[in-house]
């Protein structure tokens, strides 16, 4: 769940609005509490497409459709009024995982469990085709787990069975890897019956029996293929429920068996399928139920004006309402204003010679020190070895810290070892993560089994990757999702009065960069601007052909969504020789060598938003660089690296954490190290660290602006102030 944004209303039909579960082109779907006080998820469509009749139409089949469904594995409906300005459903809201979030936390389930979810499923799909409907996209990712069995949710395109759609002629309905060969077809409304929704379960029990897809991955195309043309893989499937599946996934509708007829082969639904579940997912759908029933109700938000921009626009990067600010006497604030400048003779981890016998806690490093990010890496341990020197010369300090340095070289197998040791040392309570992304989906395991808390500076999960990652309760990211860190690209060309952006997703990271330009159409949606997306295939380099459509819609700014540093570099060079001379950029992962070399001068005023700043261009962290530089002999006019104030900054997150424990007089334990750091909202030397009740990070607007000027990129600010700047300057040189 992400925060309301300012332009997000406070309730709509009387249900108080507490937060977005999602949002897209069409509209956003809310966390709400109704009336009655109970929480109800509340999709709600924007004007400009409820203006469209057909669309409308649609909105009022589904809600005529979600109205039908009364099993108990489905969510019911609270209310709808497709009528209104804004059309609004409100269905229940299941706090718990969904059954795609429990294979990659858990990994495959026991068959047990599978045998006593099939059977909610396949009972919830057999009351559906009795009404006369159908599902149409059966997959994990639609399937929420409560205490007392699975539901089935996302109804948008069921419909009645034999009924004409309202989508385009040659649409294909469905997920891939999860869809019927009718549907990938898309042969026609009348084909896809109640046997689509057959074949759809049978490749959910396979894929929570053995934790791959029966039909592979890879492209759609691909995948659509194989799903037409040939058989499943299903050896690993236990030989008990191979036949059973094989027959859900027969490429005739007419041979496979009823839902019906799959809930009694899995012997029914009676029984407690909680009971059946892995070792620690019960108390984790609990765990979840809990924190999400006890949400606070944020303070009203308001409506801005609608009104050409003049600037970056606050209504739409803004996040609404903060958390109380967990500081005083001795707290963070205090601390950082009076901390001193240097450690001092005779300090160190321990604390100064002659100090006081206190209690020592542990903060790890584990990050790379050899690898090929050994230079981020150096930067995290110098600024968290600084925080602790600093912090163990204070006098009145109520403990003291240690640290504990691990170099895991970027490499998975080593970043497993490494948290494995600093897991197994109950002195430390908290740990800088690791620095790149492969090293902290391999540390996710150890994390949940040992309680680690870890905080992660340098690298970035996606979303799929993040829910799963926040459900442990240990893991925070201490900077915004990477995908949003394009806003302050978008707003940068808001300032600059762009009113058309071209966006390239580069399919070599297909998820990652069709979510990035998704953020970027709803950072830009509503402001007057046109958003054009096109990809470019993960296999080409071809990126002339890739651009040149773009370039022909007469875009102002040009944003490349993707990680890869050279393929970066590859569009920069294609868009000098298209002779594009408007704004161009992209994100943090790009802001390295590679892309330069592979640029050149075509690099030259790329723009680029980051989680990191440079502690001589941010006032407040002014201090840390020069201290920083005083311990480490960096000569002044050499920037400080990056990532070193924000590990500066985690130590002290971390440490305020213990202190509130102690404060308290409560056990320092990493679960309470962890809720600590969950509950505050806390002021560093660079941002704000601040997290929402699922551990989200909340500050979207702590993004800072870089740009590449003579070859070298250059830290400009904070990119809301940059660009409010920016703005200002170019209406001031208009105005006669």
């Amino acid at each position: 769940m992400r925060p309301l944004h300012r332009s997000d209303p406070s309730t709509i039909a009387g249900h108080r609005l507490l937060g977005r579960l999602g949002s897209g082109g069409m509209g956003v779907v809310y966390l709400a509490r109704t009336p009655g006080g109970g929480l109800a998820a509340v999709k709600l469509i924007r004007a400009e497409h409820a203006a469209d009749p057909a669309f409308r139409e649609r909105f009022r089949r589904e809600a005529r459709t979600a109205e039908r469904i009364t099993g108990r594995w489905v969510v019911r409906v609270l209310g709808a009024d497709p009528e209104a300005r804004e059309p609004w459903l409100a269905t229940e809201y299941v706090p718990g995982p969904s059954l795609a979030e429990a294979v990659a936390l858990s990994g495959p389930l026991p068959e047990p469990a599978v045998r006593a979810f099939g059977a909610r499923l396949a009972d919830a799909l057999a009351d559906l085709h009795a009404a006369g409907l159908v599902h149409r996209d059966v997959k994990p990712a639609n399937v929420l787990l409560a205490l007392d069995g699975p539901r089935l949710i996302d109804f948008g395109i069921a419909r009645t069975a034999g009924a004409t759609a309202l989508t385009a002629t040659d649409a294909m309905i469905g997920t891939p890897g999860f869809l019927a060969p009718e549907q990938a077809r898309a042969a026609g409304a009348g084909e896809v019956g109640p046997p689509a929704d057959v074949f759809a379960l049978g490749c959910v029990l396979a894929h929570v029996l053995t934790g791959e897809r029966p039909f592979g991955t890879g492209t759609v195309a691909a995948v659509v293929y194989r799903t037409v043309h040939e058989e499943p893989e299903l050896d690993s499937v236990p030989a008990s429920l191979r036949p059973l599946v094989a027959s859900c996934l027969a490429k005739d509708p007419a041979a496979r068996p009823t839902a019906g007829a799959v809930r009694d082969a899995l012997g029914g639904t009676g029984g407690q399928a909680g009971e059946l579940l892995p070792p620690g997912l019960p108390s984790l759908i609990a765990e979840r139920s809990a924190r999400v029933l006890d949400l606070p109700v944020p303070e009203p938000t308001a409506l801005a004006a609608v009104e050409p921009p003049r600037g970056p626009s606050r209504r739409r990067l803004l996040v609404a309402g903060s958390a109380a600010l967990v500081t005083g006497a001795g707290g963070l604030t205090a601390w950082l204003a009076t901390r001193p400048t240097g450690s001092g003779p005779g300090t160190g981890a321990g604390g100064p010679t002659g100090a006081r016998n206190l209690p020592t806690y542990a903060i790890g490093v584990q990050t790379d020190l050899s690898g090929p990010r050994k230079a981020d890496g150096r930067a995290q341990e110098r600024g968290a070895r600084l925080a602790v020197e600093q912090f163990n010369a204070r006098p009145d300090r109520p403990f003291d810290l240690a640290l504990k340095v691990r170099d895991d070289a970027g490499d998975p197998r080593r970043a497993v070892a490494a948290a494995e040791a600093l897991g197994a040392d109950l002195s430390v309570v908290g740990v800088l993560g690791p620095t790149t992304r492969a090293a902290v989906t391999a540390v996710l395991p150890v994390l949940r089994r040992t309680g680690l808390v870890c905080a992660v500076l340098a690298t970035g999960l996606d979303e799929a990757q993040l829910s799963q990652a926040l459900m442990s309760g240990v893991y925070f990211e201490m900077r915004p999702i990477a995908t949003t860190l394009q806003v302050a690209f978008s707003t940068a060309g808001l300032a600059r009065g762009a009113t058309r952006f071209a966006v390239l997703e580069d399919q070599e990271d297909d998820r990652f960069s069709w979510s990035m330009g998704n953020d970027a159409v709803t950072t830009l949606d509503g402001v007057g601007v046109t958003v054009i997306r096109r990809a470019v295939a993960g296999d080409s380099e071809d990126f002339a052909a890739a651009v040149r459509p773009l370039l022909a819609t007469d875009p102002g700014a040009f944003l490349y969504a993707g990680l890869s540093p050279r393929r970066a570099g590859l569009c920069a060079t294609a868009l000098v020789q298209e002779g594009f001379e408007g704004l161009r950029g992209g994100i943090e992962p790009l802001v390295e060598r590679e892309f330069l070399a592979t640029a050149g001068s075509a690099a030259e005023g790329w723009y680029f938003g980051t989680s990191y700043a440079d502690p001589d261009v941010v006032p407040a962290a002014r201090s840390f660089a020069a201290a920083y530089r005083k311990r480490w002999g960096v000569p002044a006019g050499t920037p400080v690296e990056r990532y070193a104030v924000e590990a500066y900054d985690t130590v002290h997150v971390i440490a305020e954490a213990v202190g509130a424990l102690l404060k308290d007089r409560l056990e320092v334990r990493r679960g309470g190290v962890a809720r600590r750091i969950g509950e505050g909202t806390y002021t560093g030397a660079a941002k704000k660290y601040g997290f929402d009740s699922l551990h989200h990070y909340r500050f979207i607007d702590e993004v800072f602006a870089y740009r590449i000027e003579k070859g070298v990129p250059r830290c400009l600010g904070r990119a809301e102030e940059v660009n409010k700047r920016e703005s200002e300057r170019l209406k001031a040189s208009a105005t006669p």
